[in-house]
């Protein structure tokens, strides 16, 4: 079996004071962890108490560096050399928990939607947990009780660097391309997802979906394997009265959760009735505006077109607003969906990836920001009343070029919508 080191006997280097690399300062100060200093490469002067002042020195002689998660080796050729070295706050949590069951998550799409979705099945069977990692409260900052279930949302990003993960059920929802950039190959985006299987053993739980069934058997791991069933969730589905929910945009996340209520014994009965009272997350599918016949639907998170192409078959008569950072190896592919959709409008600063992508498939409009897609929109709209309408903010792309971040993006998108929402008729 797998042995852990005992992190006092250890010296840390905390690289990058992010979100999470304060996170990690402010666990060690709390556990008396007296034995690591930090560096940033952009921030010069927050804990200068602790700051290394010879770095190279430093990432020698340390046992561990804590890796902030957005840091890529591929863009750090001084750290690539310390591979060996490298953990993630995820490991740190692992070192020192010892009473807690763990869920970790991951995939390419509906990691957060998921989480969110296990944590509410459990708080209404009475079941106590925490909830954090990539979805926004780094995982040394939850507040956490012994003997509770600890829900991770894993990050590949955090994952390609784990090397003491070790979950009592492990998740795998889904992959495509993404973040290929970051990892160089989809060889390796793949290789950073295995990682939550990696140290389990026959007293843990895998669960995937059954396209990584002979991924998951070739590797050998040693966990319990439970291939999950969109089929039993589609027995019950039509009782659970939430339209957010079982919308097919939700189909996966749900029949992963029905999966894990199973393993739980939880009931049909309480699966059914803790479901019908969950509200969805913010910038995921987010209807938030009705005005007539109209409905404004928030999918600021859809990053990739994968993650568009649910909110794309959903929908009818969608006036669809996509574009920002197109991601590494993505593509457009509408063939199914070119039904649903009367017209697109290209945003961000560089559209010439989006116009080529939808060149002779879809009409389509080049309006560079979300205040031009809406004032257009509104205009050419009206000319078709009686139809109900989807107005859809969905962009298959990152937000960089234009926001800060996919939330900052989608928060502009609604107040944009309900200023103009009487141009709507």
């Amino acid at each position: 079996m797998f042995q852990f080191p005992k992190i006092r006997e250890l010296s840390f280097l905390v690289y990058g004071l992010s979100l999470t690399g304060i996170s990690v300062i402010k666990f060690f100060k709390n556990n008396e962890i007296k034995n690591f200093k930090v560096w940033d490469d952009h921030q010069k002067k927050i804990f200068n108490n602790y700051r290394t002042k010879n770095l190279n020195k430093t990432l020698n002689q340390v046992d561990y560096i804590v890796l902030s998660p957005g840091i890529s080796l591929i863009k750090n050729k001084k750290l690539k050399r310390f591979k060996k070295k490298i953990i993630t706050d995820i490991d740190l949590f692992y070192l020192t928990n010892k009473s807690n069951k763990t869920i970790v998550v991951t995939g390419t799409n509906g990691k957060s939607t998921t989480c969110k979705l296990l944590a509410h099945l459990l708080e209404k069977n009475k079941f106590p947990c925490s909830l954090g990692g990539n979805i926004g409260t780094p995982i040394l900052s939850i507040k956490n009780k012994k003997k509770n279930y600890v829900i991770i949302e894993a990050s590949s990003f955090q994952l390609a660097h784990s090397k003491f993960i070790c979950p009592n059920y492990a998740f795998f929802l889904n992959l495509s391309v993404d973040h290929l950039d970051w990892h160089g190959s989809k060889l390796n985006y793949l290789n950073s997802k295995l990682k939550i299987f990696s140290l389990q053993t026959a007293k843990h739980y895998a669960v995937v979906n059954k396209n990584f069934k002979r991924i998951f058997n070739k590797k050998k791991f040693l966990s319990r394997l439970i291939v999950n069933k969109k089929n039993d969730y589609f027995k019950l589905k039509h009782k659970i009265k939430n339209g957010y929910l079982t919308s097919i945009i939700n189909d996966e996340n749900m029949s992963f959760v029905y999966r894990f209520a199973k393993l739980l014994k939880i009931t049909d009965k309480s699966f059914i009735d803790s479901m019908t009272s969950f509200k969805g997350l913010a910038h995921r599918f987010e209807i938030f505006l009705k005005k007539g016949k109209t409905i404004f639907i928030n999918d600021s998170k859809a990053t990739s077109f994968k993650s568009t192409q649910y909110a794309l078959s959903s929908l009818k008569n969608i006036y669809w607003i996509l574009g920002g950072l197109e991601k590494k190896g993505d593509k457009i592919k509408l063939s199914n969906l070119k039904k649903n959709i009367i017209k697109s409008y290209i945003i961000g600063k560089n559209t010439s990836f989006f116009e080529n992508q939808l060149k002779g498939k879809i009409d389509f409009s080049v309006t560079r920001d979300l205040k031009n897609s809406i004032i257009q929109i509104s205009k050419e709209i009206n000319f078709k009343k009686n139809l109900p309408k989807s107005i859809l903010l969905s962009p298959a792309a990152a937000s960089f070029d234009q926001f800060d971040n996919f939330e900052e993006r989608g928060k502009e998108f609604k107040r944009l919508c309900k200023k103009n929402v009487g141009k709507f008729i």
